[in-house]
């Protein structure tokens, strides 16, 4: 990919880049080459970015061209809504607090060059705001107020304003950003490039690094130039065509962010905003299930009003759920009233609404992977030993129940059916049906919207051509959106 970094007057830039090559503004709009340009990566560094310059041209035209601008123009234009500001500082007040503490006086300007700082304390509030509004140059305003400081403006920042003494640090803050990405040379050409937000601090990450290794291989069959991403590279999002989500998804949590923001720039995702908002939520499934017909244990959902009502509405044992419990965590079993009281009461403490269900045994669950509506592998996760859940979280160590890759043949009559038909009501996307079957009656227990994928595991019958076809799935949605290069 092209890095170019667009001025309004070439002649009066400051800086030397390498392998970067510094056009003007007008030449970016008006010039063949660059129309006919398929990959590249423009920084727009024109002083006049609002609506109409000539800087602002170059961001939309650059986005018309199917070119990663930096900024977009949606950044442009957020930098001037309060709201958005008064919102960034909020979610950075703790770092604010700790870095501006020592401060005297009512004011504090900070430069930002490609998300640094040269005084390594302020590097995290960079980072963050750099990541939000993604930009070459920002500066940032922090005003005192009687409860603290705050983040009383945010704008783009030009080079001619860059004082002497930062301008070696520019350039090398500079290039280092080019070189993680752009710079680097290729063994093939690629149509598109592919994030894959992973991380080894995940505890129960959906897939290990051997799978993530067979996707990206996958991936590059299919014309995708597919790179793991982590929680630092939210800034580095517009550079990508799409985005596969593999670690634990939540609402509250920078998954949902990626997803967000992602989906906002236009890129295909896995898993998108939806379908995260729709998974992580147990009282949605409930009330999905309900409405659509889907076969389910017997589930009603509690609040303050009708806890004393719990033990007649499913029974004893049953199982509460916290709406966004996840990996068996807020998932409790209760046998008795008096335990279902005290727990049910811990629960609503925690939230609204909490999830009651009918105890199911089985010693397996029934995993159906779908994608695109249609069923992409099957396995059979057995309860842990002496447990009544796939995980078991007593003791120091986690205990899983072992996990049975199965073909098409050996699933019950109309599992593979409902299991489609279930996740297709929450999108087109990969999903992973939970089904347990008891006395020939199938029943859905839920919907997950980042199924496991681990190499040994849901692969092992099917090996590389699950990946195959996810790497298809995002590739034909590429084309359909008309992004990237020809190869």
């Amino acid at each position: 990919m092209r890095s170019l970094v667009v001025v309004e007057n070439t002649k009066r830039w400051p800086f030397e880049f390498e392998a970067v090559e510094v056009v003007s503004a007008r030449a970016y709009l008006v010039e063949r080459r660059f129309a006919e340009m398929k990959r590249a990566a423009v920084y727009n560094m024109c002083r006049r970015t609002g609506y109409g310059t000539v800087g602002y041209y170059v961001s939309l035209l650059a986005a018309a061209r199917g070119h990663r601008p930096m900024p977009s123009v949606s950044t442009s234009q957020a930098l001037g809504h309060l709201p958005l500001l008064r919102a960034a500082s909020e979610e950075l007040e703790d770092d604010i607090t700790r870095a501006l503490a020592p401060l005297k006086g009512e004011e504090f300007i900070l430069s930002i060059y490609f998300g640094r700082n040269m005084a390594k304390r302020y590097d995290r509030i960079a980072r963050a705001l750099f990541n939000q509004f993604p930009a070459p140059i920002l500066v940032a305003r922090f005003q005192w107020e009687p409860d603290g400081w705050r983040l009383a403006s945010l704008r783009l920042g030009n080079a001619s304003e860059v004082p002497e003494s930062h301008r070696e640090f520019a350039i090398k803050s500079a290039e280092a950003y080019f070189a993680r990405r752009h710079t680097a040379p290729r063994k093939a050409v690629f149509r598109y490039d592919l994030a894959i937000l992973w991380s080894e601090d995940d505890p129960d990450p959906p897939s290990d690094e051997r799978a993530i290794r067979r996707f990206i291989r996958a991936a590059s069959r299919h014309g995708i130039q597919a790179e793991v991403i982590g929680p630092e590279d939210y800034g580095r999002i517009e550079e990508y065509d799409a985005l596969f989500i593999r670690e634990t998804t939540a609402v509250n949590h920078r998954t949902y962010r990626f997803a967000t923001r992602a989906a906002a720039e236009g890129l295909v995702v896995i898993d998108d905003p939806e379908a995260i908002i729709r998974c992580t939520n147990k009282v949605y499934q409930a009330e999905v299930f309900v409405r659509h017909g889907i076969p389910a244990p017997r589930t009603h959902v509690m609040h303050e009003g009708n806890a004393h009502e719990l033990a007649d509405r499913v029974g004893l044992p049953c199982v509460l759920k916290k709406p966004d419990g996840a990996f068996s965590y807020g998932v409790v079993k209760v046998n008795t009233p008096a335990e279902a009281e005290a727990r049910l009461e811990e629960l609503l403490q925690e939230s609204e609404l909490v999830v009651a269900q009918e105890y199911v045994r089985s010693d397996y669950d029934w995993r159906v992977g779908v994608l695109d509506r249609k069923a992409l592998f099957l396995c059979r996760y057995h309860m842990a030993r002496g447990h009544w859940q796939i995980v078991s979280r007593k003791g120091k160590t986690d205990r899983y129940g072992k996990v049975e890759a199965a073909e098409a043949e050996e699933a019950p009559p109309g599992l593979i059916h409902t299991a489609v038909r279930t996740a297709s009501l929450f999108g087109d996307g990969l999903f992973g049906v939970d089904v347990k079957v008891v006395d020939g009656r199938l029943m859905v227990m839920e919907v997950n919207d980042n199924p496991n994928l681990e190499a040994g595991y849901e692969d092992a019958l099917l090996k590389d051509s699950i990946y195959d076809e996810i790497a298809v799935w995002f590739r034909s949605r590429l084309d359909r959106r008309g992004a990237g290069s020809a190869p």
